[in-house]
């Protein structure tokens, strides 16, 4: 993902992610009855020419790393993207105009795509990103849309207490490691996919998943042409053969977990403290609601079974002479 300023204005200027993903979860309740390291993730990462699809920045790199959600690695997939626009931000992501000649367009991608997304949970460090441009790029050129996600920054501030939520700071607060190739589309992507298996991982209890189920798409990929990744060994069969896991076995987090988790819907932009407080509050407001319904229905059960008791008594009692 492209960094920069105002990241945040941005995803609330241009709500189109939606039409692309529709975001799920992962939670600790056991209302919701799917684990989610029963499911596969196709974990995405893009890096782009600016931060606004609707002034026209574009795709210059796209990266998917296909996963199970006990940390398997499946696929991995990378290519820089002949974006047809001016590129810039190259202070961030190190792509020029020489870089990206030969590369493919992104309308090229598409076959390639609806295989890496068929039966996975799509997923972001800040989805929302990632959504809006393929949401821009790709939806009009025929890749389906309307695809479950699930977004590591919003999970994680929903489950971890930590003094910051970016990809690296993250990344290194809980597992001692800075991810590597940082600004690259694969390097990126495989830190996000190791970030999600050491959540599922390390979770105390399990983490459920809820939210749109995986959606089948045709598994048919038509030659995309000419790839063009960065690194051209790093992505290959035989490199993912051997490595097993997006970048290391998962490592053991510290005890950073919330005692009560929060709403995913109150982790949004940019988390400051007050955000923080609100939500937590809002987390105690439901946890005490849930309480005391559940209070409530043990008591009707209660009063129920003692009345049920009183009348079986009372008949009882007619019957004797």
């Amino acid at each position: 993902m492209t960094i920069g300023r105002g990241l945040d204005e941005v995803l609330d200027a241009e709500p189109d992610a939606g039409r692309m993903v529709r975001m799920g979860s992962v939670t600790r309740r056991r209302s919701a009855a799917r684990s989610a390291r029963e499911l596969e993730y196709a974990v995405v990462d893009v890096e782009t020419t600016g931060l606004y699809p609707g002034e026209g920045a574009r795709i210059c790199e796209i990266a998917v790393v296909r996963m199970r959600g006990d940390g398997t690695l499946l696929r991995e997939f990378s290519t820089l993207v002949d974006p047809g626009v001016a590129i810039t931000g190259q202070e961030f992501h190190g792509i020029g105009a020489s870089d990206v000649v030969g590369a493919p367009k992104a309308a090229e991608l598409v076959g390639v795509l609806q295989g890496l997304f068929s039966g996975a949970v799509l997923v972001g460090h800040k989805l929302d990103f990632e959504g809006r441009f393929l949401a821009s790029e790709l939806l009009p050129v025929g890749l389906p849309g309307s695809l479950p996600g699930l977004c590591t920054l919003l999970a994680l501030r929903s489950q971890v207490d930590l003094p910051r939520y970016s990809l690296p700071r993250a990344t290194h607060a809980l597992s001692g490691h800075w991810p590597t190739a940082q600004h690259t589309a694969l390097g990126d992507a495989r830190a996000c996919a190791q970030l999600l298996a050491e959540l599922l991982a390390n979770a105390p209890g399990t983490l459920r998943y809820t939210g749109p189920e995986p959606v089948e798409l045709d598994s048919g990929e038509p030659d995309p042409g000419p790839m063009k990744p960065r690194t051209p060994y790093a992505s290959t069969p035989t490199a993912v053969a051997l490595r097993g896991h997006p970048e290391r076995p998962p490592a053991a987090w510290p005890r950073r977990w919330r005692r009560l988790e929060l709403d995913p819907r109150d982790c949004g932009g940019r988390f400051s403290a007050e955000q923080r407080a609100a939500a937590q509050r809002e987390a105690e407001y439901r946890s005490a609601a849930r309480e005391a319904a559940a209070a409530s229905a043990a008591l009707t059960a209660a009063v129920a079974a003692t009345g049920a008791a009183r009348l079986v008594g009372r008949r009882l009692r007619s019957l004797l002479p």
